[in-house]
């Protein structure tokens, strides 16, 4: 985490980094930084949350905040449409709260417990890759919450109606790695394939005995200066490849990201920087669905991490750049689409203090 965290905040010669504390009634994409809580003598936690703004490349602090007892102890595994998921060490509960969203309610943010992951046979739960909401928990009755497992374990659960998990197995050794989002145009949850190059889904009224829908992607306008590179970069062990699929907000754009990273040995250990990051965006046409390679997405930039990814229009919030992919993971900055180059990144003084979950979470408003 430290090692992340340290790649954070704005190039120092640039900018001086300050601490302000929230005051907008409308914040823009935020990373969560750190947690700082202080036990009080009538039993109630308060602290401070820590996010960065990459719009205006500063830190926003949340104080007074009431700190739920329950997040404390436990560890963050993941993020969805502003909400936080966090497994409970002693008894694997999950927990999902909106205590990191700066519009939360400051005395009592909201936390839903749901129960423990529970492995299939030849299954793990212990390690949690990607998380998933259908919605947020306060918009609708059949609210519904989907975790991917390390391994091929898919599990589903409609907590408002049953708190059961429907357990499903992915392929064996096929989806090991894979990310999962819900698409609010279809309906549906996804899962892509190693490389991108198929998709599975899920809908709503999953069972157990479901089988999911098979979709093979076709890829157009892929450029021949890329096509060697690319193969070259899944061949050498110390380079590796993530795929996120992620629509748009009103569910009228959907793109593929194939994000490529270079490993470099650094004291004894392999740290990932982002070499290259891809994108396709979804078009339909007579002859059927395609992926058609982009370098240009427009006012869009997208955000993506080990949280649900997601993309917002630039112009909505000054200081965002448009057609660019902000990223947590091999490494953490922003990747230019039309320069096809990046820049990250430093720790701003206090970043490192608390280091808790860097997600990237989006816009909010009270």
């Amino acid at each position: 985490m430290s090692l992340l965290l340290s790649k954070l905040s704005p190039i120092m010669h640039r900018r001086s980094m300050s601490v302000r504390s929230f005051s907008s009634s409308m914040t823009g994409p935020y990373m969560s930084l750190s947690l700082k809580v202080n036990p009080s003598p009538g039993g109630v936690n308060i602290g401070k949350v820590l996010v960065f703004d990459p719009a205006k490349e500063e830190l926003l602090e949340l104080t007074d905040k009431a700190i739920p007892e329950e997040i404390i102890m436990t560890k963050a595994t993941g993020a969805s449409k502003g909400w936080g998921f966090f497994s409970d060490p002693q008894d694997s509960c999950i927990l999902i709260t909106d205590v990191m969203n700066p519009w939360s309610c400051k005395s009592n943010p909201k936390i839903f417990t749901l129960p423990p992951l529970t492995p299939l046979p030849s299954c793990q739960t212990d390690v949690i890759w990607s998380v998933a909401m259908s919605s947020c928990p306060d918009d609708d009755q059949d609210w519904v919450v989907g975790i991917k497992s390390l391994g091929d374990q898919l599990s589903f659960c409609r907590p408002r109606r049953d708190l059961r998990w429907t357990k499903i197995t992915t392929p064996p050794d096929y989806f090991p790695t894979s990310n999962l989002m819900y698409s609010k145009k279809d309906r549906k949850f996804y899962l892509t394939g190693p490389g991108g190059h198929h998709l599975f889904s899920y809908d709503l009224h999953f069972k157990k005995s479901d089988k999911p829908e098979f979709h093979e992607l076709q890829f157009r306008n892929f450029p021949e200066s890329f096509k060697y590179d690319s193969e070259q970069s899944e061949l050498f062990p110390s380079s590796c490849r993530t795929e996120r699929l992620v629509e748009s907000a009103s569910g009228d754009e959907r793109f593929l990201v194939k994000w490529y990273a270079k490993g470099c040995l650094n004291s004894r250990k392999i740290s990932y920087e982002t070499q290259r990051i891809m994108v396709f965006r979804e078009e339909e046409t007579t002859d059927g669905r395609f992926m058609c390679y982009t370098d240009d997405i427009g006012d869009m930039c997208i955000f993506v991490s080990k949280g649900e990814a997601f993309c917002i229009p630039a112009s909505s919030f000054p200081g965002l750049k448009p057609n660019s992919i902000y990223f947590i993971g091999f490494g953490v900055g922003v990747y230019d689409l039309t320069t096809r180059t990046s820049s990250s990144f430093q720790a701003p003084t206090g970043a490192l203090n608390y280091p808790w979950a860097p997600y990237w979470f989006p816009p909010s408003s009270s």
